[in-house]
């Protein structure tokens, strides 16, 4: 099985009154230097079969119809390297 993400943030000129508040406690949590944060969501789909050109179509439609409003934000969609997503982060 193979794993797509799909990525969704808030487009640039829309304010994201979520990422800001992160923002500014951040330093009063220790973290200096953070200039800016938007806040998003994540996405990963577990495909049946193989992840094509015309699956790849299906979860763009997907995305664009159900996981994001495309009037204020954007998505991206990607397939993840499955050894890679095994990986713990350091």
């Amino acid at each position: 099985m193979a794993r797509v993400v799909v990525d969704v943030m808030l487009k640039p000129e829309i304010l994201d009154p979520q990422g800001q508040a992160v923002q500014r406690a951040l330093p009063r949590l220790g973290f200096d230097g953070i200039a800016d944060v938007r806040q998003g969501k994540r996405f990963e789909l577990e495909v049946e079969g193989p992840v094509d050109d015309a699956a790849l179509v299906r979860i763009r439609e997907l995305a664009e119809t159900f996981l994001a409003n495309t009037v204020i934000e954007d998505f991206a969609v990607k397939v993840e390297d499955p050894a890679a997503a095994a990986e713990p982060v350091k």
